[in-house]
């Protein structure tokens, strides 16, 4: 079994900035590619960011220059910093991981709860 748990998320002023942080553990062989999507109100599921890994990153245009993603392979965790929020930037944000477990002959997608990431104008 592997788990993804997300932190970091609350109610920030426009022009702030904030640190996701997502945590993978359980049986894990390996992680190859990691993201962040964020889910608002009455949207679809986007992808803000992502990072394979060997640190290559990509980013959706609306962020692009504002958020930065990155990885610490050793503790299996992904980071997503936030700067320079703006109120549609306010949505759930989730934690997703491709990752091969132990015993397993394939990798499978795996997702955190959600965090709840609410900007204020």
């Amino acid at each position: 079994q592997v788990q993804l748990v997300e932190s970091g998320g609350g109610l920030v002023q426009a022009g702030g900035s904030r640190r996701l942080s997502c945590a993978a553990s359980g049986r894990i062989a390996s992680i190859n590619a990691m993201a962040w999507h964020r889910q608002a109100p009455g949207n679809q599921r986007e992808l803000v960011a992502g990072i394979t890994n060997r640190g290559i990153t990509n980013y959706a245009d609306s962020v692009k220059g504002r958020f930065t993603i990155s990885r610490d392979n050793g503790k299996k965790t992904v980071y997503l910093q936030m700067n320079s929020l703006k109120p549609e930037d306010t949505a759930v944000y989730y934690c997703n991981a491709n990752v091969r477990a132990i015993g397993a002959t394939r990798t499978n997608d795996y997702w955190g709860q959600g965090t709840q990431v609410t900007v204020s104008s």
